[in-house]
């Protein structure tokens, strides 16, 4: 509540309000903004092939279904903290039988995803640090702060890479724990992941990642919010990383969103009604749309049930 308040304040004592607002209606007539909606399709396609490769081992699902599957997970996961109920609607294109041991196989996605999220955000952090003339992002907060965020980041990625390639082990490890046996059974299908095969997710999760980062560079672009490509991309990487480990729930996101998108832009430009907008098309585009789109095949799918 009190961001979205501070965020009303902000916009309404900018001097230029009534052009920023036009500049904002006239960017629908912008061909660019539908390609960022085009991009959405590649967004959610590169997360459907990914969702396909991981349940390979369990089962074979259609390109089609496996689409439809990341849209009705979507669905859940606007319901849920950080995203994490996103396995609720992926289960329902899943066979009966297989739906418990696809969980791990779901985790194993959303790890590799906030691998190259928290990378990629350690990355803009250190260029901030070590390279950048500009550190003001960290000016009004204590001067330590950055190296905590830094360190923190940089050990995040370092244990999720760990997991993630020495998944097979981790699997190894809880088998000979009498306790967990009953869950590595559940989890022994991450074993029969090759290196090749885990390296190939996490490609596929780094090309989602770029997709992002374009679709806000084009929106920003858009609302005329003038910043440099390069400067753009490493202050995004960050952006990124904030939302990655900000406790949110779905719906309530769009304040925080808009809030760490102005504090780390403004430094860079003035039109801060521009990068407001650009953050809630991004969110639009990327999660509201799917969600509904995905909502309504979860709808179609009790229909057909209870027929």
């Amino acid at each position: 509540m009190f961001l979205s308040w501070s965020l009303y304040k902000q916009v309404v004592q900018q001097p230029d309000l009534a052009n920023r607002w036009i500049q904002i209606k006239s960017s629908f007539q912008n061909p660019a903004l539908w390609f960022a909606f085009l991009l959405m399709l590649l967004n959610w396609g590169l997360e459907a092939f990914k969702w396909q490769l991981l349940l390979r081992p369990l089962e074979r699902l259609s390109f089609s279904n496996a689409f439809k599957s990341v849209l009705a997970g979507c669905s859940i996961t606007m319901l849920t903290p950080n995203r994490v109920g996103e396995y609720g609607g992926r289960i329902l294109y899943v066979k009966e039988e297989n739906r418990l041991n696809a969980i791990p196989l779901t985790i194993l996605g959303s790890v590799s995803q906030l691998f190259i999220t928290v990378l990629m955000g350690t990355l803009g952090l250190i260029y901030l640090k070590y390279f950048s003339k500009d550190a003001q992002l960290f000016n009004s907060l204590p001067a330590y702060t950055e190296d905590i965020l830094l360190y923190i980041s940089t050990s995040a990625a370092v244990f999720l890479i760990l997991i993630y390639l020495r998944v097979g082990l981790l699997v190894r490890l809880l088998k000979n724990i009498k306790w967990l046996k009953k869950i590595a059974a559940h989890i022994i299908l991450l074993n029969t992941f090759s290196r090749k095969q885990l390296l190939r997710i996490l490609f596929l999760s780094f090309l989602r990642y770029m997709v992002f980062i374009l679709q806000f560079i084009i929106l920003l672009q858009i609302m005329q919010v003038q910043i440099s490509f390069f400067t753009c991309f490493r202050s995004l990487t960050i952006f990124y990383l904030v939302m990655a480990v900000a406790p949110t729930i779905g719906f309530t996101e769009l304040p925080l969103r808009a809030a760490a998108s102005l504090e780390i832009l403004q430094i860079y430009s003035n039109n801060l009604i521009g990068i407001q907008a650009a953050s809630l098309g991004i969110w639009i585009i990327n999660l509201v749309i799917p969600a509904i789109i995905g909502s309504l095949l979860i709808f179609g799918i009790k229909i057909l049930k209870d027929k």
